[in-house]
Order: C-alpha cells, then structure tokens, then sequence
C-alpha cells in the first residue's frame, strides 16, 4: 500500500437495531489499536510522521478532518507540501488506509467525535519511528 486509500463499508438495518461492519479491511498487519476523543472543535493534532508505520483510521462519532502530506526529506521536509484534506462523517462508514511515509493531522469539525485508530506497529516500534512537526507547516487549520 503506497497511496492513500478507501475500504468502504456497508450499514444493515432492522428492528434489532444497527450492524455497522468494513468486511474488506483484513487485519492481517495490526498489531494495535486506540481511540481519540476530541471534546471540541479546537483541538489540532498534526504533524506526525512515520517512516514504517502505516495507519487504518475508523470515525466511531461525529466527524474529522484528515490530512496527509508524504515526507520527501525526513529531517528537513520541503514547506511546500501539498497536503491531501479529507474530511469523514461516522455515518458513511469508511476506513481510512494511510501509507507508511506520510505525516498526518486530524482535526474534529463535530463535537464529541471520536475515532479509533489501528497500527501495523506495537508502541515501542512506533515510538521509535516518529517525526513531529508544526502544526502549521502545511495547512492553515483554522480554515477549517
């Protein structure tokens, strides 16, 4: 996987209720998981980058805005990155897959929205494998 990608999922009403599911994401690589819960809409978390991790990102409530830049120099990235937005409300059931190589920012638009996130990496390989940057560098967040 070397681009930024969609799995999409299916929804199944009935009186007994809601069975949300994403068949097509095969877990094969996740080796973790853990939720984020943005209370409100000011809240940035961006830039992180890894070189080796790769990312699955399931809205659970509410809605995020994503984005994505690929890294061209690890120490010293080029300012002028094009990041990819994406925006995903919870109803439309999708994961998010991000490559390895990129550094991502999120940021809720809705209150209260939570998403989970899944890594191909145990905590300690990520630790060792991140790349922080200013939350500025590539997107001016408050436009959003």
């Amino acid at each position: 996987m070397d681009e930024i990608r969609i799995i999409q999922g299916g929804i199944s009403i009935d009186e007994r209720g809601t069975v949300k599911y994403v068949n097509d994401f095969i877990m094969n690589d996740v080796s973790r998981f853990y939720i984020i819960h943005h209370t409100n809409n000011n809240v940035v978390r961006a830039w992180q980058a890894h070189q080796f991790e790769k990312k699955y990102l399931y809205v659970l409530e509410g809605a995020f805005l994503f984005a994505f830049v690929k890294i061209d120099n690890w120490e010293q990235p080029s300012d002028n990155l094009c990041p990819i937005v994406i925006t995903i409300h919870h109803y439309e059931n999708k994961i998010l897959c991000i490559p390895q190589g990129y550094a991502n920012g999120i940021k809720s638009i809705e209150p209260n929205s939570k998403v989970i996130v899944f890594s191909n990496k145990d905590l300690s390989e990520s630790s060792e494998d991140i790349f922080r940057y200013d939350k500025d560098k590539w997107l001016d967040w408050n436009k959003y």
